[in-house]
């Protein structure tokens, strides 16, 4: 009997987490699946089993808590792991002074934290065997700070800086490390954070499929450690990367009125 290979999917019952699930079921590797919602979480596993006839495993895990993360890093030791996606995740909007501190603390805890202790779980065995695929769902925000966004483009900075620096350590290995780095999405992600993105052009929305089958086509191939979906996009952060600040911050002043003002 021959093996499927093994993903694990943080954050898997909704949006770029659901779709990672999706398309690594129909490229037939066994799921592990992790959210907080447990019975939302079983039903995806079910639906996806019996789409794709791969096994699908549900984690009920919050890992915005040390004990979540603690968790599932030891399953993740302990498990033949080939792709591994930290795509949990959420944001906020408001000043920082006027946010709840607890909300700001999680966002760390998840973005950081959890980043940090899943990979490092992952990445011993996958040297091991001498191959495997980390991915990690950062951002555009990581390339420029933003005003009502100061932790989330701070810790998807953090993580896309920590997944370059990954892959620089990994090559060589057959391990390869990325950050996904998508525009908006059509996900969840804005309605649950309550912001009003009626202002953002249609042409900037890329749709979540789209985002995922070219985040794992450059896994297939290795590279590069930044993907950036749709060319769109591409532009925007290479500007974001050269343009003086003072006209960036001009620029993102739209964008800052979804995160500072009432939806």
């Amino acid at each position: 009997m021959t093996l499927r290979p093994l993903a694990c999917i943080t954050g898997a019952t909704a949006g770029i987490g659901l779709e990672f699930a999706r398309q690594l079921a129909a490229r037939q590797h066994d799921l592990v699946l992790v959210a907080r919602d447990g019975a939302r979480l079983s039903a995806t596993c079910e639906t996806l089993q019996r789409e794709f006839g791969v096994r699908a495993t549900p984690i009920v895990a919050d890992l915005s808590t040390a004990a979540g993360t603690a968790d599932l890093a030891d399953r993740i030791r302990t498990a033949p792991v080939d792709v591994l996606v930290h795509n949990a995740g959420f944001g906020t909007k408001g000043l920082l002074h006027l946010t709840d501190g607890a909300a700001q603390a999680a966002m760390v805890a998840l973005h950081v934290t959890a980043t940090d202790a899943l990979v490092r779980a992952a990445v011993p065995g996958m040297r091991e065997r001498g191959h495997g695929h980390l991915i990690v769902v950062s951002s555009v925000a990581s390339f420029t700070p933003s005003a009502g966004n100061v932790n989330y483009a701070a810790t998807k900075a953090y993580q896309r800086v920590y997944m370059e620096s990954l892959a620089l350590e990994l090559a060589g290995s057959g391990v390869t490390a990325q950050a996904l780095c998508p525009g908006f999405t059509h996900t969840e992600f804005h309605a649950r954070a309550r912001m009003n993105m009626s202002g953002i052009p249609r042409g900037l929305w890329l749709p979540a499929q789209r985002v995922v089958q070219e985040s794992l086509d450059a896994m297939r191939v290795g590279a590069p450690a930044v993907v950036i979906p749709g060319r769109r996009w591409r532009i925007i952060t290479f500007l974001l990367r050269h343009l003086p600040i003072a006209l960036l911050r001009r620029g993102a002043k739209r964008y800052a009125g979804t995160r500072t003002t009432a939806a």
